[in-house]
């Protein structure tokens, strides 16, 4: 069986490649252009993951035959209503971390789309509903940086519009490290919350939306043309509603664009707003990084509407869709639309416990299944 696992992700392979990549690091001058190494170094340890993760499923195998060999030899001469043995329990443990290894392997496997390795860039924007709505995304972001806390990504505020009232207009969160856009692709679409909501003075039911968008954090082994000419700026003072957070320096920045499409030539502007520090060229540059990401997303989606054209395929999900609900009233439930999965740990599932939401969409996408027909919760 682990041969089999080894052949269909190319273990062998990665090792040799690992070899290799490793012989590079030795020669005397590596060193001598740092960031080129240090991005020489990034790709390296992506392959070389892939062999240690295997590794430790092949261990925890041959742990599990060790465990087994025990297990049989306890129970041998037990009838079947006789009380679970030490050894047995010690199998099943082991057999249930195992699986889980596996399917982190799996995982891996789904994730090698262009740009899946990469940070990532998550915007929130509420939708119709004032006050409700706003309080709604302000519930998403927090969702969203306490998953990126607990998987141990450096999660950072861009910009944050906030609320009249309550919550936040808008808000663009970073994610650094591997596989955050990987991951956090699976959230793209609208998401709507059922509730009585705490802003009614009737204490009615209410239903509101606010979309997520997520575009990958290039780096600089990434190659991004931007067009200067087609670059203009505003200066803005940043910060809250009073008192000291107030800024007295026009330290944001807002970043305009006119992208052309290569194919359609039509144009579009993109606008980028930065709020991050209280050092305008800091936040400057920040907003241009932002503005290559997305540059590199829209080209990704470029190619992939051309591949999907070329092989006759037809988009199941187009972005701007609802893609999950969250009830809070009259019942609880978190039900993904695309997958089907649902769970009534809404609780869970604000406080950041996302991720199996987002593996069974990997995993759907990966098998090229199609979506579950579900019916809405409302």
């Amino acid at each position: 069986m682990l041969k089999r696992w080894g052949g269909v992700f190319d273990i062998e392979g990665k090792r040799n490649q690992v070899a290799a990549l490793q012989k590079q690091t030795e020669a005397p001058d590596f060193w001598n252009d740092p960031k080129a190494a240090e991005t020489f170094v990034k790709k390296m340890n992506a392959v070389k993951s892939w062999v240690t993760d295997f590794d430790k499923v092949a261990a925890a195998a041959d742990d599990i035959e060790v465990l087994y060999e025990f297990a049989a030899d306890s129970l041998a001469g037990r009838s079947e209503d006789a009380p679970e043995t030490a050894e047995s329990r010690e199998l099943d443990e082991e057999f249930a971390k195992t699986d889980k290894l596996v399917e982190t392997l799996e995982l891996r496997n789904m994730l090698g789309a262009e740009g899946d390795s990469l940070g990532a860039i998550l915007t929130i924007n509420s939708g119709a509903g004032g006050t409700e709505s706003n309080d709604w995304s302000s519930m998403l972001m927090r969702m969203y940086m306490r998953w990126g806390e607990r998987n141990g990504y450096k999660v950072t505020v861009t910009d944050l519009q906030e609320g009249d009232e309550a919550g936040i207009k808008s808000a663009t969160i970073e994610f650094e490290g591997d596989y955050a856009y990987g991951y956090l692709k699976a959230e793209n679409g609208v998401h709507r919350l059922v509730r009585i909501s705490p802003f009614n003075a009737q204490g009615k039911r209410q239903t509101t939306f606010s979309s997520v968008f997520v575009y990958p954090l290039v780096d600089d082994s990434i190659e991004v043309v931007v067009d200067p000419t087609k670059v203009s700026w505003d200066t803005f003072r940043a910060g809250g509603h009073g008192g000291q957070n107030v800024n007295k320096v026009e330290s944001g920045v807002r970043l305009r664009y006119l992208y052309q499409d290569p194919d359609t030539g039509k144009e579009q502007e993109i606008l980028i707003e930065n709020t991050e520090t209280r050092d305008q060229p800091k936040n400057r540059a920040k907003a241009m990084l932002l503005l290559r990401s997305r540059l590199y997303d829209l080209e990704m989606k470029r190619r992939q509407a051309k591949r999907d054209e070329l092989e006759g395929k037809k988009k199941r999900i187009e972005w701007g869709s609802q893609i999950r609900s969250y009830v809070l009233h009259p019942y609880k439930m978190v039900k993904d639309l695309r997958t089907g999965y649902s769970t009534a740990d809404t609780q869970g599932v604000l406080d950041g416990d996302i991720q199996e939401f987002m593996n069974r969409y990997l995993m759907q996408e990966g098998s090229g299944a199609a979506p579950a027909e579900v019916s809405d919760l409302d």
